[in-house]
């Protein structure tokens, strides 16, 4: 979702990539909340990090506890931001039906845009 957002927001001013450090399917949860909001990641795929660990980032931001602890190392230059999201699926996992399942992926879609709304400044004040 994040790289989603990124591409549709920041598009102009950020050259996004999403990788983890677990790929898996993209969850269709996670293609319904994005499409309930006109933004198609159904043709996604998940990577792994090895998958971009030869490009140049200016910054890597890890977007779950998970991620930040698994992270590689990346050269000197590249400033690693977290920022915490929780695991819409994680959160699901109790859920009693597909529509309580899908508030929690809504709520973190929602809580990625406004951060990404926020780039770049919000990275420019992470490392201050």
């Amino acid at each position: 979702m994040a790289e989603a957002w990124a591409r549709h927001l920041k598009g102009d001013v950020i050259e996004s990539y999403s990788a983890g450090v677990l790929p898996c399917d993209v969850d269709p949860r996670a293609i319904q909340a994005m499409a309930e909001v006109g933004i198609d990641i159904s043709g996604q795929t998940s990577k792994s990090t090895e998958a971009v660990g030869g490009m140049a980032f200016d910054y890597v931001i890890t977007v779950c506890d998970h991620a930040r602890q698994s992270c590689p190392v990346f050269p000197a230059k590249t400033r690693v931001v977290h920022v915490g999201f929780e695991d819409p699926p994680e959160l699901a996992a109790g859920a009693r039906d597909k529509e309580e399942a899908m508030v929690h992926y809504r709520r973190v879609r929602d809580e990625i845009k406004a951060y990404v709304e926020r780039l770049p400044g919000a990275l420019l004040r992470a490392g201050e």
